[in-house]
């Protein structure tokens, strides 16, 4: 008897599974009718989901040409000090490790006197002139140190160590200003401030659009529920359940959000490498292209989820709000 009733038991549970698969299936079939009914709305919506997902795509990869660009231009740009000629190694020893203890600082590298001439003389060995005067001239060259910060937008605690440590105002030469100051400082101030600047467009075009979408993607769902006004009463009057109800208009969002995401994603890739050449004449891209080269299908998974995000929300919104359940 326990034994009939275990299979009866099974029997009723494999009943249900295969009941809520079959629901499922029509939810899923019911969703992609709709998708079809009205071309324009569909084709509206998938436009303006596209736009965003594309807005939002550039908006990421200029972030991280952008990231790795001012990475470049960080280990590029000299912040250098210049010290007096008579200074010792162990002395600007002594400042270099003095340095590299503030949090803003990222490397120092000492350049001697006499390496900062050797220097000179291998990048003119062919001019006859250069080495000419070198050869002639009595001044020493002022021993370096290069300074690399970890945002160059932001000198004050390096300006701050030069204006007051001691050994550094000791051995400091006062006949040459450090590269960070004055003109300079303001050319790499006005560098970082841009590059900002840039980000946080990207990330308002960004809001504003998913926004938008998310307004057009409600009112299409909204005019879907009042174009089946009848039918959804129908299936209420016969018992339907409320997740089989709205889910042929969750499903509807989906399918806008997966096709969005496909196109944004084929155009966005496509902009990217067809513009990377001319990019690359400014920017540091390559380090992006690798990564989007390597992790594509992530990349596509990810504009995949992000559009149907958008859509489920905007989907639960309109139908919490207009389909009286």
């Amino acid at each position: 008897m326990s034994k009939r009733k275990l299979d009866s038991k099974a029997f009723a549970k494999q009943k249900q599974n295969r009941r809520k698969w079959l629901t499922f299936v029509r939810m899923c079939r019911y969703g992609i009718n709709n998708f079809s009914r009205n071309a324009w709305l569909t084709i509206a919506a998938t436009a303006v989901m596209t736009i965003t997902l594309l807005i939002i795509f550039t908006a990421v990869v200029t972030r991280s040409i952008l990231a790795d660009s001012v990475s470049a231009l960080r280990q590029k740009v000299d912040m250098s000090i210049y010290l007096k000629t008579d200074t010792t190694d162990d002395q600007a020893g002594a400042i270099s490790q003095q340095l590299r203890k503030l949090s803003s600082v990222q490397s120092v590298t000492y350049v001697s006197a006499d390496d900062a001439r050797a220097q000179i003389v291998q990048e003119n060995k062919g001019d006859v002139q250069v080495l000419a005067a070198l050869k002639e001239a009595t001044n020493k060259n002022p021993a370096t140190l290069h300074v690399v910060v970890q945002d160059i937008n932001d000198t004050s605690q390096l300006s701050n160590f030069v204006d007051t440590n001691s050994l550094m105002k000791q051995h400091l030469d006062s006949a040459r200003a450090p590269s960070f100051a004055g003109e300079r400082r303001a050319s790499i101030e006005s560098i970082g401030r841009a590059i900002g600047f840039a980000q946080q467009v990207g990330i308002v075009a960004s809001l504003v659009f998913i926004a938008i979408s998310s307004l057009i993607i409600f009112n299409t769902i909204r005019m879907a529920i009042f174009n089946r006004k009848e039918e959804i009463q129908m299936m209420k009057l016969i018992g339907a359940d409320r997740s089989f109800i709205r889910g042929p208009f969750l499903v509807e969002a989906l399918v806008y959000g997966f096709i969005a995401a496909i196109i944004a994603t084929g155009l966005g890739l496509a902009g990217l490498f067809a513009s990377s050449k001319s990019l690359s004449n400014y920017f540091s891209v390559q380090p992006t292209i690798n990564f989007v080269t390597s992790y594509g299908v992530f990349v596509l998974l990810g504009m995949i989820g992000l559009g149907a995000f958008i859509g489920i929300v905007s989907s639960l919104l309109a139908t919490q709000r207009y389909l009286k359940l």
